[in-house]
């Protein structure tokens, strides 16, 4: 490098106000002089060689060096209020490389040039602050012309500001009437109407393409007063704008704070406001992006191609292929129903043939009584069948003692149970139609010597068709029919989760009340069952009549598991040891754990509260880890029983509240008052999918709002078993009793821990629900050293990335994560994302992470999404070396 005197040197002036190497000058800025010497200014010295640029030095106004012990700003700041002036130097001094190749070939020119953005720039800008996007469902200018032709038929054809947001698609109100108003200075518009030809200027300068004509009306929107400045309480305005439109009312209620933040941040010399080119640095900065190296960039590559598999024409490979993945992936699933199947075949066809050679019966009667006797037998089985997959204890035990999860399908045992029912539902109609509709109207009919063998089991011929229905067989089965048509209508989907809107006093017939009480009319179906077998026509032996036969077993089985619940819920009960009530209508509770109560991360337990319902039990995740020393539950207020349940708490805790932002009562100081507080009884634990976790090298775990109740127990289990071995940090104080959490049990030391990676993925709307879990996130923040856990925590409140509304919100969560260490829109530790997850894209990067891997998935949530996860678990297990096991949460 050869020895460059003065004139190597060169000093570059950017006065406030004008072009930088960020952007173009504003437009109420173009007329002024480059060289203002009454502005202030940032001089930049740069040592130009052959084949390289460097910052020599920066002056401030007052010409202190900001060199490598000196800084531009005020003493006290904190040292990353100068990375705006970093990024200024070093992008300057790498935009200015081009500039040096030619400095030998041409004399500098007085005037300057404008400098290009970087290609990763140029990409951010292309997608950065988009007024219109597909969220808000608007295509084009067509769609837009017919919106106002509808909204103007009243008004004269003028769009009146405050349907502006309306005529365009844009659903947040006050962020339009801002857009509206900004335009509105710029064109010269006065009034609050436009008409179609104004309408259509200011279309055109929304979804302009061009980065700098968005942010200059970006910028419009907050610059009232048009001085091309913008001060604190226009930053303030913009922050609490934003906040609104992206539901985000904590950065709403710190507005003041934030603004703060950004002033610190973009006017390091106090000069009281900020320029468009300031704006433009932290918007453009590119978000931080994991680095793969190349063979994971190969991988990736080879992956997208694998993933586009063509279709073949031909109909019986596509089927083979379909046939072939169909019973790879479901074949626990084919063998138990294909048992189930055939086991109701057989009983039909044995039962069918055995009538069929009874001539008395069959030369009266024909084909309907061998068709109703078949349906009863099978009708029989099912009645049984149906009780064992609600025996919870029992398939409890099973999936945790035994062996035989690896062909039973445990996780289906819910949608087993339904599957019965309509079994049911088939051989109950088949069997009444044949009875009510065949054998009635043919034994009325017969004649007398045809109906004399039947005198045996009917008594007299009677004309009478309701002396059949009358008679006991008859009412008995009448009144089964409809006590289950009750249970099963009101099992359903549109009954039970209230999506069916019934006027007045219907209502209460929907909900999961209606639902858990009508349920339990069972108990009388199976005692009609037992009298409906006893009279049961045409067999008279009492060893011939089987019903109480097949449901024997299943029915003790089914009485000792309640004796079970009710003995083990009464011996011990349960202390309420902390209450929490938290954003969202989510009742958090911490009982005291009894001393044989174990179980496991992903399973859950039944709870009831006699101040509420002395019947009703209802079901919650367990959020506590198996290593902590009491029990937690979030309750989401979703029906009747939660809701009374919250209201309950809520009122007790209001004399313990002193002031503090959310309820919590039973701390030390209110240890006294715990026995005023309602008697919780719990049952449990019982079996879920999420329990298998530990089978599993790599798990995705994905929770959706208050689905992720389950992930969060394995999340603090997977901390736990880290603390265990000594990879994360100390253990640390428990929040809620002040002592130490206990050390692992031998028994939990030893048991099989195969996780060496989770993802985390919780998706949720409102910006509260990350107030549930702040602990948990922050405390893998803090102790996951090895990165063992991945955390990634989705707001869909906020607009996606991109969306000029969300544009200052990701602005504010970089500034004040690369400065506090805390996320925004979350509050913990970990940086939130906006919008929904891309989940093939999650999908893909595990399995380019993790090739040749067994990956458990496991969610829990709104059924909504599980055709996506599925669908995508298989499609990446049969075209990629991973194999992603998908199981779902019954919510």
């Amino acid at each position: 490098m050869q020895k460059l005197d003065f004139e190597n040197t060169r000093h570059y002036y950017y006065p406030s106000g004008t072009e930088t190497p960020y952007g173009g000058p504003s437009s109420s800025e173009k007329t002024r002089s480059y060289y203002e010497e009454d502005q202030p200014y940032v001089e930049i010295t740069l040592d130009i060689h052959d084949d390289s640029v460097s910052v020599y030095g920066l002056k401030s106004p007052d010409h202190r060096v900001a060199g490598s012990d000196q800084s531009l700003l005020r003493p006290g700041r904190s040292s990353r209020s100068n990375s705006v002036l970093k990024r200024i130097a070093s992008s300057v001094s790498s935009e200015l490389k081009r500039v040096a190749s030619s400095v030998s070939r041409k004399p500098p020119r007085p005037q300057k040039a404008k400098l290009r953005r970087s290609k990763s720039r140029a990409e951010l800008a292309l997608k950065g602050l988009k007024f219109i996007t597909k969220t808000d469902g608007v295509t084009g200018w067509f769609e837009v012309e017919k919106q106002f032709n509808e909204i103007t038929k009243t008004s004269s054809g003028l769009l009146h500001r405050s349907k502006f947001g309306e005529c365009i698609g844009m659903k947040s109100t006050e962020f339009a009437l801002a857009l509206f108003d900004a335009l509105a200075r710029r064109e010269n518009v006065s009034g609050d109407s436009i008409n179609m030809n104004e309408l259509k200027e200011f279309w055109k300068q929304i979804t302009d393409q061009d980065f700098d004509s968005r942010l200059r009306t970006f910028f419009d929107m907050v610059d009232k007063d048009s001085d091309g400045r913008l001060n604190e309480a226009e930053v303030r305005e913009i922050i609490a704008l934003s906040a609104s439109a992206n539901e985000l009312d904590n950065i709403r209620k710190q507005a003041d704070e934030y603004a703060a933040l950004i002033m610190e941040e973009l006017d390091p010399f106090h000069y009281g406001y900020i320029m468009i080119e300031n704006l433009e640095i932290l918007l453009l900065q590119a978000p931080i992006e994991d680095v793969r190296d190349g063979e994971s960039k190969k991988l990736s590559k080879l992956l997208s191609h694998n993933l586009k598999v063509p279709q073949s024409r031909n109909l019986v490979v596509r089927f083979y292929r379909w046939m072939k993945y169909f019973v790879f992936d479901n074949w626990k699933r084919v063998w138990v129903i294909a048992l189930w199947i055939g086991a109701m075949a057989g009983l039909f066809t044995w039962k069918f043939m055995q009538y069929r050679k009874r001539s008395d019966a069959y030369q009266v009667m024909g084909v309907c009584v061998c068709i109703a006797k078949g349906a009863a037998e099978t009708l029989k089985l099912n009645m049984a069948m149906i009780l064992l997959p609600v025996c919870r204890n029992t398939i409890t035990w099973l999936r945790t003692k035994t062996k035989l999860g690896v062909i039973v399908p445990f996780d289906d045992s819910l949608n087993f149970h339904k599957v019965i029912a309509i079994g049911i539902a088939v051989g109950v109609g088949i069997h009444a139609t044949s009875h009510l509709a065949c054998d009635f109207p043919r034994l009325i009919a017969a004649d007398e010597d045809e109906y004399k063998p039947m005198e045996q089991y009917f008594g007299p011929q009677t004309k009478r068709y309701m002396d059949f229905v009358q008679s006991v067989e008859g009412v008995t089965g009448i009144a089964m029919v409809i006590l289950m048509t009750i249970a099963f209508t009101l099992a359903t989907t549109w009954f039970r989760r209230n999506k069916l809107k019934l006027p007045g006093p219907l209502k209460k017939i929907t909900g999961f009340n209606a639902f858990w009480y009508s349920h339990h009319l069972f108990v009388i179906v199976y005692s009609l069952l037992i009298v409906h077998g006893y009279y049961v026509y045409l067999i008279k032996r009492w060893y011939k009549k089987t019903t109480w036969m097949y449901l024997m077993v299943p029915v003790v089985l089914y009485l000792f598991e309640r004796l079970i619940r009710a003995f083990r819920s009464s011996v011990e009960a349960v202390s309420v040891l902390k209450v929490s009530v938290l954003p969202g209508n989510v009742l958090s509770l911490h009982l005291s754990r009894p001393n044989n109560f174990r179980y496991k991360s992903g399973q859950y337990m039944y709870l009831n509260c006699s101040a509420v319902s002395t019947l009703e039990w209802h079901p919650f995740s367990i959020t506590s880890a198996p290593g902590d020393d009491y029990l937690s539950v979030h309750i989401r207020v979703l029906g009747d029983w939660t809701r009374q349940l919250r209201s309950l708490f809520s009122e007790l805790c209001k004399p313990h509240l002193l002031g503090e932002s959310r309820l919590n009562i039973a701390s030390p100081r209110h240890r006294d008052n715990i026995s005023n507080y309602p008697r919780i009884l719990i049952d449990g634990p019982y079996g879920a999918p999420a329990q298998d976790y530990k089978k599993f090298d790599v798990v995705l775990l994905v929770g959706l709002g208050i689905g992720a109740t389950p992930m969060i127990s394995i999340v603090k289990d997977i901390i736990n078993n880290l603390k265990g071995n000594g990879e994360g940090s100390n253990r640390r104080q428990s929040p809620i009793h002040n002592m130490v959490s206990p050390p692992l049990s031998p028994a939990r030391k030893s048991e099989a821990f195969r996780t060496k990676r989770a993802y985390f993925y919780w998706v949720t709307r409102e910006q509260g629900s990350f107030d549930w879990f702040k602990n948990v996130m922050d405390e893998v923040a803090e102790t996951d050293r090895n990165n063992v856990i991945e955390l990634h925590n989705y707001c869909t409140s906020v607009y996606e990335e991109g969306d000029a509304r969300s544009a200052l919100i990701t602005m504010l969560q970089s500034l004040n994560h690369a400065k506090n260490g805390v996320d925004v829109v979350s509050g913990t530790h970990v940086m939130s994302h906006f919008a929904r997850p891309n989940w093939r894209s999650v999908f893909k990067r595990i399995a380019v992470k993790h090739p040749k891997t067994r990956v458990g998935v496991f969610y829990c949530g709104a059924a909504g999404l599980v055709k996506e996860l599925r669908h995508l678990s298989l499609d990446f297990s049969h075209k990629t070396s991973t194999k992603f096991i998908f199981h779902k949460e019954n919510f």
